[in-house]
């Protein structure tokens, strides 16, 4: 008699953590794609994730805004597409720069992040930078000055909600030490790969994991 209470309880647990599970996995979350440093959305990665989505059928929940090269630019352009998605799920995923800038965004807006050999202190390498530079991608150029190295320094946050963070990362990066990021992301998840690069090879076999962590799973 004792016993029949228990065993309902332990069923109705089950239930409770089949339909959460459940949940999780019907979650659209929003997805912001934040390229690079002199990158645009027709980089191989916004490219490759852009037809992911596209496949899955979710490509209304997809969305990789060409940033403004003005820092403060780019801040507002992400505050208002913040706004206009406000009360949704999102999960930002940045490359280089744009996981600079995806942990500014999941600091102000309480949203996960998938960092991508992001930048870390970018602001410290301008001078390597300063003068005429050409987007990758687009051809257009872009007049770097000291100032932009402040307006940077403005947009560093520290990651408070590490279980919100996802750092990508690949030991052949050759524009940036990784050791810096895994040092920086220390608390958070993390997936160091040996070889790779900057550009982060085989990006697309990672996408339907990266959904996953996108849905809290």
């Amino acid at each position: 008699m004792w016993h029949r209470p228990i065993r309902i309880w332990h069923c109705e647990k089950r239930k409770a953590l089949l339909y959460y599970g459940l949940k999780k996995m019907l979650l659209r979350p929003h997805i912001i794609y934040l390229h690079g440093f002199l990158s645009s959305p027709l980089s191989q990665k916004a490219q490759e994730m852009a037809g992911w989505m596209r496949e899955q059928g979710l490509q209304d929940y997809f969305h990789c805004p060409q940033l403004p090269m003005d820092p403060n630019a780019a801040g507002a352009l992400l505050q208002g597409l913040f706004f206009h998605l406000a009360h949704e799920d999102i999960c930002v995923v940045g490359s280089s720069l744009g996981g600079f800038f995806a942990t500014w965004a999941a600091e102000t807006f309480a949203c996960r992040a998938v960092l991508i050999n992001p930048a870390v202190r970018p602001y410290e390498r301008i001078n390597e930078y300063l003068g005429p530079q050409r987007n990758y991608q687009t051809g257009e150029i872009h007049l770097i000055d000291a100032c932009f190295a402040e307006q940077l320094q403005a947009f560093e946050r520290q990651p408070s909600q590490p279980d919100k963070y996802w750092l990508l990362t690949q030991t052949g990066d050759e524009v940036l030490d990784y050791q810096i990021g895994v040092s920086y992301y220390s608390a958070c998840r993390q997936t160091i790969i040996q070889g790779g690069d900057h550009a982060f090879a085989d990006f697309k076999p990672w996408l339907p994991e990266i959904w996953g962590f996108a849905q809290g799973r």
